[in-house]
């Protein structure tokens, strides 16, 4: 039995700690090709892509001319 999160055991005695949550198991996989993998790696190679001729723009050099200027 339960009442504004305590719980009463069958001889009507209270317990003061907080209902556990039901646990569940998460069956998606995390590892691999997966979806959220393959969008992550695509926003990051565009932030890459424009970042990239941001520097080019700015230094008026290609990347290869810049790394070898530092």
């Amino acid at each position: 039995m339960t009442s504004k999160g305590f719980t009463m055991n069958e001889l009507g005695q209270l317990n003061n700690f907080a209902i556990e949550p039901k646990v569940y198991v998460d069956k998606t996989p995390r590892a691999g090709f997966t979806e959220y993998a393959e969008k992550l790696n695509g926003r990051l190679a565009m932030i890459g892509f424009v970042s990239l001729i941001a520097v080019e723009v700015v230094t008026g050099h290609g990347l290869i001319g810049w790394l070898t200027n530092l």
